[in-house]
């Protein structure tokens, strides 16, 4: 996926999740929107180089996107919007090689207890395929990504509906997309998240499958190339 010329600068401070002050290379400070609720650890100390995504809209209130941070010479994807994109994207050129072979693919389809799924894949001669995309970008341990960075009661919710479908005949799949290249392996840190840990326990009993893909980020792309081990 390509991405619109980044700007460069220095992070100063992220505060009330969705917000960072950022001193361009210009000399300017601007505040960004921080698409990303999680913890962020690590990756939001005031010093970091990062880049930023511009608006020409009008009508939004920040114009700037925090898109990439570099820690340790490695460029991080921090976006949490981003991969549902990026899937997609891999899905449609065969990348994944456990989702090809679809007919179509839908995104932000309702299902569940008022939920929508972040990719329905159908084909008539295949169950209907629901696929749910989390971001990662937790590395504690060198070459170790850990979903999630926060306690995150919304995504044990998902877990519980994949695994309603998988219950329904349908195939249900669980997509960690790891925005932090240098990866080779998964875990989930059920340290942070107990509970969010136990329900994919749940849900795989209950059918729901997982798979876990990495990403190749530079400031001009970001693009799923590789899958990572799953400790699980």
């Amino acid at each position: 996926m390509k991405l619109h010329p980044l700007v460069p600068g220095t992070l100063l401070k992220r505060y009330k999740r969705f917000l960072a002050d950022v001193e361009l290379d210009t000399g300017e400070t601007i505040t960004a929107h921080c698409a990303n609720p999680g913890a962020m650890m690590g990756l939001n100390d005031p010093g970091n180089r990062v880049w930023l995504s511009k608006s020409d809209n009008p009508k939004r209130k920040l114009a700037y996107s925090w898109e990439l941070v570099e820690v340790d010479g490695t460029l991080i994807g921090i976006n949490t919007s981003m991969p549902n994109k990026l899937a997609e994207e891999a899905i449609a050129a065969d990348r994944i090689k456990e989702l090809t072979g679809y007919d179509t693919m839908r995104r932000e389809v309702k299902y569940g207890q008022n939920s929508r799924i972040d990719i329905l894949l159908e084909d008539a001669k295949k169950p209907l395929t629901y696929v749910e995309v989390k971001n990662v970008h937790l590395m504690r341990e060198p070459g170790l990504a850990e979903f999630p960075d926060s306690v995150t009661a919304r995504g044990a919710k998902h877990l519980v509906e994949l695994g309603d479908m998988a219950d329904q005949g349908h195939r249900a799949v669980m997509l960690y997309l790891v925005q932090y290249p240098g990866t080779q392996r998964f875990k989930l840190a059920d340290d942070i998240d107990p509970k969010y840990a136990a329900a994919l326990e749940i849900a795989r009993g209950r059918g729901v499958e997982t798979l876990c893909y990495g990403c190749d980020i530079t400031t001009d792309a970001i693009e799923l190339t590789y899958q990572l081990k799953i400790e699980i």
